[in-house]
């Protein structure tokens, strides 16, 4: 067997999926009835944190897009994002979001004024057949992460099928970007764990002085919320080699509720894949609140933005709901009233985050959060 032969098979069937639904639509048109589809909602209120599974399962609340004069442009433009998307999956050819937006330029009174109204079909498509847009031959604009260390990634020729040794430890200065899909890698390594890493500045520093070296991990750089794809290779990897997950963010609530419970939990927007796309086995490394007293670190004043994003976790977040010690932390935060960088370890020596901070904490992994 070769090794497309899963991804075409996947591919199949997810444009037999489109072919169905297409089918019975028409069917309900011939017959002069009204046509339907159903969509998962896809917000928080929609979802359950599940410890036992480790990530968000979507709770089973629908909206039916019913065809009416109200409705009938939207329900037009879902036909011809599906018609698309079958398109790109026979041909073997993929879109950006973006080209996505723009080809629709061509499909007359169905056409998109502005692309956030394209990413929402399509992501309503991807809610609708229980698929990633992967699958359905969308990829997003942005690249997936960085990673440099203990790890060698098996991936493939393309045109040729021969196996590509692509070795991370060997990039100098530089780093593995992950691609936009995944599913067809395989990975080699002795590393002892990963560590995810919030800022390219943060990755950086410790790429330039081979932390990983010293520490034998692989280091993998976020990029801010981690796009699918680097949160897909993280699970894999770490579920390929039973490898403990660390996260290393800033001290603010955007860093805790948005980055670090979406690596782990998954988000309610794509409640109907978080089984795939998280990864339970992460915990929080830092930099914590208490980090600020224990390290006597510079700060900045929590904007109001940041206390809303906090106070909303605290009220609407089931993964925050779950975990009392994140309530506490979170509080904490409140009361203090500040933020805090990953580069403010800076203030006790350029490389305090490689010599004191990062040994430290893991010499006490006990006392991560959840």
């Amino acid at each position: 067997m070769s090794s497309k032969t899963p991804v075409k098979s996947a591919a199949t069937s997810v444009a037999k999926k489109i072919r169905t639904e297409a089918r019975g639509i028409r069917t309900k048109i011939l017959q002069r009835k009204t046509p339907a589809m159903k969509f998962p909602v896809r917000s928080l209120s929609n979802v359950v944190y599940r410890p036992e599974k480790g990530h968000f399962q979507i709770k089973g609340r629908k909206k039916e897009r019913t065809l009416t004069v109200g409705t009938v442009k939207t329900f037009a433009q879902t036909l011809r994002m599906m018609a698309f998307s079958q398109e790109l999956i026979e041909t073997d050819d993929m879109a950006t979001k973006r080209e996505a937006y723009y080809v629709s330029k061509n499909w007359d009174d169905a056409r998109f004024n502005e692309q956030p109204e394209s990413d929402t079909v399509i992501e309503d498509v991807e809610a609708l057949f229980g698929v990633n847009r992967e699958q359905l031959g969308f990829v997003p604009e942005e690249k997936g992460g960085d990673v440099a260390g203990e790890l060698i990634v098996v991936d493939h020729d393309r045109d040729t099928g021969e196996k590509l040794r692509i070795d991370c430890t060997r990039f100098g200065s530089g780093a593995y970007s992950i691609p936009i899909s995944v599913e067809q890698l395989q990975f080699e390594t002795n590393a002892d764990y990963i560590l995810a890493i919030e800022t390219a500045g943060m990755f950086q520093r410790l790429v330039k002085h081979s932390y990983w070296r010293s520490a034998n991990c692989i280091l993998i750089s976020l990029g801010g919320v981690p796009t699918r794809a680097c949160r897909r290779f993280i699970r894999r990897l770490a579920d390929d080699h039973q490898l403990s997950v660390y996260v290393f963010v800033d001290g603010d609530p955007y860093g805790y509720s948005n980055i670090y419970r979406t690596l782990k939990a998954g988000s309610g927007n794509a409640a109907h894949l978080n089984e795939f796309f998280c990864v339970p086995q992460a915990r929080f490394l830092g930099v914590t609140p208490g980090d600020i007293d224990e390290y006597d670190l510079p700060t900045h004043p929590l904007k109001d933005v940041d206390i809303k994003r906090a106070k909303d976790a605290l009220k609407n977040d089931p993964f925050i709901q779950h975990h009392k010690p994140w309530q506490e932390a979170l509080q904490k935060q409140i009361r203090m009233g500040v933020r805090v960088e990953q580069q403010a370890l800076a203030k006790h020596g350029l490389n305090f985050v490689i010599d004191e901070y990062l040994p430290r904490k893991m010499a006490n992994k006990k006392a991560f959060l959840p």
